[in-house]
């Protein structure tokens, strides 16, 4: 595997989505014009950055990949000449009952370079905080997805995913330097776990995060954190937003450094999968498929 190298300028772009996709994804072009403006070559949105709204209407919101959205987001792609991450948005499933949630990676040419279904799907129940059930409505996933650019290669991830660390783990073992984390965090446990989580993800492999979230509450109740981010490899934030409404952050990032930590400290390198796979219950030795 040839490691990409270099520096390479990237955003965050913080959203406050609604029901309205048209105005949504208006909102959206506008600041990836901003960060584009800036000298952002990689850009990406939240999670669902197109609909933030009731599940009943999911599948008139959702559409094929490559289509409407993807496409026009494409054009704008080849149009700034920068690699778009649609966080994700809403994909038509062959279950007509349910959607994929979806992320998209749009090349500089405007093509999908790749895509990644979200696989953990936000099933919880925190008494007086937040009950969801998300897969009421979504379809989960099945292959988790790393893709190489100019610069650094990428790991993709959505939203709830950031609560478990083996898939960062296999991310980075097949060579991803930066973990994507688009996100729409409930502003309840977000407050508890958004950056503990997001750092903790950027530590434990030494990479790069690039976190856009959604901030805000819609007109029908749905509140998210916010707190778009950008986390080095030893787990320093390089940029964060602390905007209460739509935002871009932005920083320059060298994947040399992540070479550089992953050398000092052999996380990949030292792992034990010999003893990953034997477990000791009450006294006996067990397989781990046991």
């Amino acid at each position: 595997m040839t490691e990409a190298s270099g520096t390479s300028t990237v955003a965050a772009v913080q959203l406050s989505s609604g029901s309205d996709p048209t105005r949504n994804v208006e909102t959206a072009i506008e600041l990836i014009r901003e960060a584009a403006d800036r000298g952002a070559t990689y850009i990406q949105v939240p999670e669902y950055f197109n609909y933030l709204g009731p599940a009943r209407n999911f599948s008139v919101v959702s559409e094929t990949v490559p289509g409407p959205t993807t496409l026009r987001l494409g054009d704008l792609a080849r149009e700034l000449n920068v690699t778009i991450h649609v966080g994700s948005l809403l994909e038509t499933s062959p279950d007509p009952s349910k959607c994929y949630n979806t992320s998209v990676l749009l090349g500089s040419d405007g093509r999908v370079k790749a895509f990644y279904r979200k696989v953990h799907l936000f099933d919880i129940a925190v008494p007086d905080e937040i009950v969801h059930q998300e897969s009421d409505a979504i379809a989960a996933g099945h292959q988790a997805v790393v893709v190489a650019l100019a610069h650094f290669r990428l790991g993709l991830s959505i939203c709830f995913d950031v609560r478990f660390a083996e898939l960062y783990r296999m991310l980075a073992l097949d060579g991803a330097q930066v973990l994507a984390i688009p996100a729409a965090f409930n502003a309840a446990t977000g407050r508890a776990h958004w950056d503990v989580l997001v750092r903790a993800r950027a530590i434990e492999n030494l990479a790069f995060v690039v976190a856009a979230a959604q901030v805000g509450t819609t007109a029908e109740g749905i509140n998210t954190y916010g707190h778009s981010m950008i986390v080095g490899p030893w787990g320093d934030v390089i940029a964060e937003s602390t905007a209460s409404g739509p935002d871009v952050v932005i920083a320059t990032i060298d994947v040399g450094d992540v070479v550089g930590r992953r050398t000092q400290i052999g996380v990949l390198d030292l792992r034990r999968p010999d003893v990953y796979d034997t477990k000791v219950v009450d006294g006996k030795p067990r397989a781990s498929s046991d």
